[in-house]
């Protein structure tokens, strides 16, 4: 293909079509996702906790360690502790 205004279309195609390809690949894993949750919870988790620990082992310790100490502040300074 020839180049457009700068742009190389063949080039500009094979980016399009990978990100295509990948989209597709992380929509069958969102829906993977959904179904493992979907068992557990069948099997009694508590999926909305379950989503908040992964959430957490994503974090650095020392980001966790940071939050869960300001978290502590906050419901101090609410009466909630």
């Amino acid at each position: 293909m020839n180049d457009v205004a700068g742009v190389a279309g063949d080039r500009l195609r094979s980016f399009i079509e990978r990100i295509e390809r990948l989209e597709e690949e992380k929509a069958t894993l969102s829906e993977d996702i959904k179904e493992v949750y979907s068992e557990a919870k069948g099997t009694g988790f508590d999926v909305k906790i379950m989503r908040q620990i992964i959430r957490l082992r994503k974090m650095e310790s020392g980001d966790r360690s940071e939050m869960e100490e300001i978290l502590d502040v906050y419901k101090r300074a609410l009466g909630m502790m």
